[in-house]
């Protein structure tokens, strides 16, 4: 039986490997490795990609969020606003600077954010909040917006799983004060390893990043600020100018394979993605009931999924203490214990798309 994967970058990697061996034969030529021509050349198309003046590539998304903070001079005794149903690295990246998330809980469509529901965390101590465009699906950045205005916090978009993903055709990233991204290697764009990158269309932010990314020098060795070491690589870097040119391409196949998704499984009694123009579907995630019984009934027919995410951050070991007790964020946890991701990457074929539905058609005569 041929096993159906989750994501196949061995595959992506084959159908671009000409221009990616390209690249690395060049940086190796070169002999420059970090903050070269090739991280130069990246942060340019990004911006231009994103809509946005600015972008500077960092190391990995998480410090993609921290710098982010930083540069919003968000740290010690302020507050955070975060959705409760999101990966750990957001939280962490709120605690990397002292300042403690505050949990919002998600709406029920698109599992994002409910802007909604800001107004009861707000306290005086809120500086800023993240909407995190889970999934690939874009948050409602309206009302996330008029909030923010009306109370003066940040905005700081957390676009690590929304790489060409728009809001009102508009790109996710471009919304903001400042955002970040990730390009961990699974992600829409990702690269081969770690990387990130931060955009914005403020020049003074922007400086910011530029300096707190490599110790806050303004000059070699020189730091005019406090900053740390989270600088993109020109290997990684050219591998991302390669891949950012397929991007669209790639997105438009995933919505094509969520389409057929949602055609095979129309009918079933699964709560599907909620249709949306500005969607990317880094995953193509359900929900069913007897989740775990239906995920090891697909893994006995080679067809694998993903959980993102089994245990919300509240009811973690490691975040007992930020006082969300069973109970307190409903939908999230309710969601955390349905969501499945089911395989969805551009080289996955319309006949293992078939596979995967008639086995979830199969699980549901039973």
């Amino acid at each position: 039986m041929e096993e159906i994967p989750v994501i196949d970058l061995k595959k992506q990697y084959q159908s671009i490997r000409p221009e990616l061996d390209a690249v690395f034969a060049r940086v190796l030529e070169k002999g420059s490795f970090i903050l070269g021509s090739e991280v130069s050349a990246f942060e340019k198309e990004f911006a231009e990609y994103c809509g946005v003046a600015h972008a500077i590539g960092v190391a990995s998304g998480t410090e993609a969020l921290q710098l982010a903070l930083m540069a919003c001079e968000v740290g010690k005794n302020d507050e955070v606003a975060v959705p409760a149903h999101t990966a750990v690295a957001t939280v962490s990246a709120v605690e990397a600077g002292g300042a403690r998330p505050l949990l919002v809980d998600i709406d029920s469509a698109n599992y994002t954010l409910d802007p909604s529901l800001l107004h009861r965390i707000l306290t005086p101590r809120t500086r800023a909040i993240i909407p995190v465009h889970l999934y690939g699906c874009p948050v409602e950045m309206d009302p996330v917006l008029q909030f923010a205005r009306e109370n003066h916090l940040f905005v700081i978009e957390d676009c690590s799983q929304a790489h060409g993903a728009s809001y009102r055709n508009r790109k996710v990233g471009a919304w903001g004060d400042i955002a970040a991204f990730s390009f961990y290697p699974t992600k829409n764009l990702g690269a081969f390893g770690d990387g990130g990158a931060v955009v914005t269309n403020n020049p003074v932010l922007a400086e910011k990043v530029r300096l707190l990314r490599q110790y806050g020098w303004s000059e070699h060795y020189i730091s005019s600020i406090r900053g740390i070491n989270s600088r993109l690589d020109e290997l990684q870097a050219g591998i991302l100018r390669v891949k950012l040119r397929h991007l669209d391409v790639w997105n438009a196949r995933r919505r094509q394979l969520a389409d057929l998704y949602r055609e095979l499984l129309s009918g079933t009694d699964l709560v599907l993605p909620a249709q949306n123009a500005g969607h990317v579907y880094h995953q193509f995630v359900i929900r069913h009931p007897r989740r775990d019984a239906l995920r090891e009934y697909l893994k006995e027919r080679g067809i694998h999924t993903l959980v993102h995410y089994p245990v919300p951050i509240h009811l973690q070991p490691a975040y007992a203490d930020l006082g969300y007790p069973a109970g307190s964020l409903p939908m999230t946890e309710r969601v955390s214990r349905e969501v499945l991701s089911l395989p969805i990457y551009p080289e996955l074929t319309e006949e293992m798309v078939g596979l995967v539905c008639q086995a979830i058609l199969d699980f549901s005569a039973q």
